[in-house]
């Protein structure tokens, strides 16, 4: 769980900085620069040649999937939508964590399921839902397509991995970079076409986007994932919500609903605490 928390704690800094820092930069040509920084970080621990073709390929597809249009789908959205509502419209990614899990294990887990809703219940407290969001249809399309894929790219990485105790992490990673990076990198060329004139301030954000949220971070959560089970995995995929508002309250000055915040967390600690007694109770056949 340690793995997760921190993975959270390095993404709460990336709304404010998408949002403030690279604002009016081609998205699609972000996506392809970090993952590739992102490649460049694991590629030097590369040992995949101890694994079959198929896995190797089931690698380099999920990365594609969690990574690369997860990715595409996530930056596209800052188009239509401030950062705020881009954190509000993850709080579903708990959900389908949950239900693309049971999918897989063709089981069905009731207090996960539960775990995750209230997750998004109290994710959604602390955000706050106000006005009409009738306009941010497409901004909000674009977000949950970027939780499908970040949801199965996770969970299928857990269950790919699963009983494999030999195959560490890091050896693997920079497999999913590469099916991340073969994903994005036509959109991100086109991006080009008009030129891009970045100032040195956006080149460094971009950097560190591309080694710490997109390689770390990832790396950690990916690792973390397969540690814990499926109930407390969609909760923490909303951890980063309460963290980011506190982020963007000390450092970039923006206003947050107090009260919302401690009644949001309240709510995402007993879903947590409800997915840790999950694993005292096995689930039933669907």
């Amino acid at each position: 769980m340690a793995y997760l928390f921190t993975a959270s704690l390095l993404w709460a800094f990336s709304f404010g900085l998408i949002g403030h820092v690279l604002a009016g930069v081609p998205p699609c040509f972000v996506v392809l620069v970090r993952l590739m920084l992102s490649c460049l970080v694991f590629s030097p621990y590369m040992r995949s040649s101890e694994l079959y073709r198929k896995l190797r390929f089931e690698l380099v597809l999920v990365g594609a999937i969690q990574y690369g249009l997860m990715y595409l789908f996530y930056q596209l959205s800052f188009s239509f939508l401030p950062s705020h509502m881009v954190a509000l419209f993850t709080v579903m990614t708990p959900l389908y964590v949950s239900c693309i899990y049971d999918a897989h294990r063709r089981r069905f887990h009731s207090v996960f399921l539960l775990s995750a809703f209230l997750a998004v219940c109290g994710a959604a407290v602390i955000r706050g839902v106000r006005g009409d969001l009738a306009g941010a249809l497409v901004g909000f399309g674009l977000v949950q397509v970027s939780n499908l894929c970040f949801a199965f790219g996770q969970v299928r990485y857990k269950m790919l991995l699963a009983g494999r105790p030999g195959v560490r992490d890091h050896q693997v990673f920079s497999l999913l970079y590469a099916g991340a990076v073969a994903a994005a990198l036509v959109p991100g060329l086109l991006d080009m076409r008009a030129g891009v004139c970045l100032t040195g301030q956006q080149w460094l954000t971009i950097v560190y986007l591309g080694v710490v949220p997109s390689g770390v971070a990832f790396y950690l959560w990916n690792a973390g994932a397969r540690r814990v089970n499926a109930g407390v995995l969609a909760v923490f995929n909303n951890l980063k919500i309460p963290l980011a508002i506190s982020v963007s309250v000390l450092l970039f000055r923006e206003t947050a609903d107090v009260t919302g915040l401690v009644v949001g967390t309240v709510v995402l600690l007993a879903a947590f605490l409800l997915a840790r007694r999950g694993e005292e109770n096995p689930p039933r056949k669907a």
